[in-house]
C-alpha cells in the first residue's frame, strides 16, 4: 500500500497581482476630476480612509490578486460561501489522480467546543483527546487511501472511486478576487481583537486568510491600514 502523508499546515502563494493604493485613489477621483484623475500632487491617504470609513467600496474593486492555495478540501469548501468578487479552479478528482496527503491538526489546535453554535469558542484537548483523535484519523485515511487505489487498479473511473476519499484530503486550487472582496473574505474569516463585528473562524481557513492577508498588506498598504483601523470592516 501506498504510504500516506500528514500535514498541519497550509500553502498560500501569490501568483499574480494587479493592486495599489494609486488605482483606488483613481477611481474615486474620476467621479469629480475625469481623465485628470491620474493626475500627480494628489494626496491618497485621506481619501482611501474616507471611502473605507464611509464604506464607499466600488473603488477597491479595481485591483486584482491571483492565490495558489494548498489545503485541506474542507477549507475549499467555506471558500464556496464568498461568491461575489471570487473566482475558483481547483484540482479535479474526476481527471487527476489524488495524492495520498491527507491533514491532521497540530497540537497547538484546540479541539474540544465549549457552548452553542454561534455563541461557542474552542479550547485545548487533552493529551489523551489529540493522541485517539489522530490515531483515528491516520487509520481512516490509510484505509481509504487503500480501497481508493484498490478500484483505480482494476479500472473504476476516478470520478468512482473518489468518493471514498474524505474531506481533509489536500487539494490545490487557483483563487482570484479584487481587493473589495479579500477584504470582506478577511473580516469575517480571522479574529481579531479590534474588529467592529466579532467573527469566529474555523482555524484552518484562517490559516489560509491569514496568509492572503501578508499579500494585501504589502500590495496596499495603505488600504489595509484603513481596513485594521476602521474596524476591518469591507467597505
Amino acid at each position: 500500500m501506498e504510504e500516506i502523508v500528514t500535514r498541519s499546515d497550509v500553502d498560500v502563494e501569490l501568483i499574480q497581482s494587479h493592486s495599489s493604493d494609486e488605482s483606488v485613489a483613481w477611481s474615486a477621483r474620476v467621479s469629480t476630476m475625469g481623465e485628470q484623475a491620474q493626475s500627480d500632487g494628489h494626496e491618497n491617504a485621506g481619501l482611501i480612509n474616507f471611502l473605507m470609513k464611509n464604506r464607499h467600496g466600488t473603488p477597491f474593486e479595481h485591483s486584482f490578486f491571483t492565490f495558489r492555495v494548498t489545503a485541506p478540501i474542507f477549507v475549499f469548501r467555506e471558500f464556496m460561501r464568498h461568491r461575489i468578487g471570487w473566482s475558483y479552479n481547483e484540482e479535479s478528482g474526476r481527471y487527476k489522480e489524488l495524492d495520498p496527503v491527507f491533514y491532521i491538526p497540530d497540537r497547538d489546535r484546540p479541539l474540544v467546543q465549549v457552548g452553542k453554535a454561534g455563541h461557542y469558542e474552542f479550547v485545548e484537548g487533552t493529551n489523551t483527546q489529540h493522541y485517539i483523535s489522530i490515531a483515528g484519523m491516520k487509520r481512516t485515511y490509510e484505509t481509504a487511501y487503500e480501497a481508493y487505489k484498490e478500484m483505480l487498479d482494476i479500472g473504476v473511473a476516478k470520478e468512482v472511486a473518489r468518493s471514498v476519499l474524505p474531506v481533509a484530503t489536500y487539494s490545490t486550487m487557483y483563487a482570484s478576487c479584487n481587493a473589495r472582496s479579500l477584504m470582506s473574505l478577511l473580516s469575517l474569516r480571522t479574529k481579531r481583537n479590534m474588529t467592529t463585528f466579532p467573527s469566529y473562524p474555523q482555524r484552518e481557513i484562517e490559516m489560509v486568510a491569514e496568509k492572503m492577508e501578508v499579500y494585501l498588506e504589502a500590495a496596499m498598504p495603505m488600504t489595509y491600514d484603513t481596513f485594521c483601523n476602521n474596524g476591518r470592516v469591507s467597505p
